[in-house]
């Protein structure tokens, strides 16, 4: 066993020494993330097919910011997330979001044609209006070369377009330069399905296979030599990931990081071992498990990392 040691925070304090102190010094949940940065550090220097997987919502905060720097530096080997994500991503390109409040007076807004994200406020032109207005054309042209696509090859088409001063914000733009791709495998639950939907009202002939996509999957993951995963909330995008990953004996490394609780049964508050029972993750595996709001832990994780890498 190792002594527990009391925090010694000094003035000019780097995020590495600190979290280094989290994890000799925090226990509970500061242990889990110190113990997180670590789990990392291991899989982005081992030959490693890495997986990112996160939810939408985070994407309207300036989270957004540090999974498109991740995904710059190419951290990670594949994407898997939802379809919000490209909603909020591609939106933001585009037009504005906006601090807001978890109290506001949710019928008011409605009046005031302003959706509410948590404590983000998405006005109404800043969603649906502007994905409609700039996604058709981009579709159209799309339509002109290609008539049948899996949706990771949409989503790179689509980023191949990206153009405007704001366009090297966008994670979607950041994926397609340096070719990681991206997948959705609920690539109609959003905003961008909808508008895909709208176009092949015209365009019967323009064909989304999902199943060209979980090929590709299956080709990723039966050429790692050892695979990993950063899995940042759940639902389907924390499964694809896991899922995948029972078929070549589980993933050698894996972070979690949630804020659900496990006790319902639910995928999303699921914890690492529980992935061991499926084979998801293997039973000798690198794992940490954080119970944290992401939009805490990942400016923590990054930055140590920075310092490290």
């Amino acid at each position: 066993m190792k002594p527990v040691k009391d925090f010694n925070i000094k003035k000019d304090i780097s995020v590495d020494e600190l979290a280094k102190q989290l994890r000799d010094s925090g226990g509970f949940g500061a242990k889990d993330l110190g113990m997180a940065i670590d789990t990392l550090e291991t899989m982005m220097k081992r030959n490693c097919t890495r997986f990112l997987s996160f939810p939408a919502n985070i994407i309207s905060t300036g989270t957004r910011g540090i999974i498109r720097d991740m995904v710059k530096e190419k951290m990670f080997s594949a994407i898997i997330t939802t379809c919000g994500t490209l909603d909020h991503d591609l939106a933001r390109i585009w037009k504005d979001y906006y601090h807001g409040s978890f109290h506001a007076d949710d019928a008011r807004l409605y009046e005031k044609h302003i959706h509410r994200l948590g404590n983000v406020f998405v006005p109404m032109e800043s969603y649906g209006k502007i994905l409609e207005e700039k996604l058709q054309p981009i579709f159209a042209d799309i339509y002109k070369s290609k008539k049948k696509l899996a949706p990771n090859e949409l989503i790179f088409e689509v980023g191949k377009r990206l153009n405007g001063k704001k366009a090297n914000e966008s994670i979607i733009y950041w994926a397609t330069k340096n070719k990681i791709p991206v997948f959705v495998p609920g690539i109609t639950d959003g905003a961008f399905g909808s508008q895909l939907w709208m176009f092949w009202q015209e365009h019967k002939d323009f064909i989304v296979d999902v199943l060209l996509d979980e090929q590709q999957l299956s080709n990723i993951v039966y050429d790692a030599k050892e695979t990993g995963a950063l899995v940042i909330g759940g639902g389907i995008s924390k499964h694809h990931v896991i899922w995948w990953n029972q078929f070549i004996g589980g993933l050698k490394y894996a972070v979690y990081i949630t804020t659900a609780s496990e006790y319902d049964g639910s995928l999303s508050g699921a914890r690492v071992s529980e992935a061991v029972s499926w084979g998801k993750v293997k039973k000798n595996a690198t794992t940490a498990n954080v119970i944290c709001d992401v939009t805490i832990a990942l400016p923590i994780i990054y930055s140590a990392l920075k310092e490290r890498l």
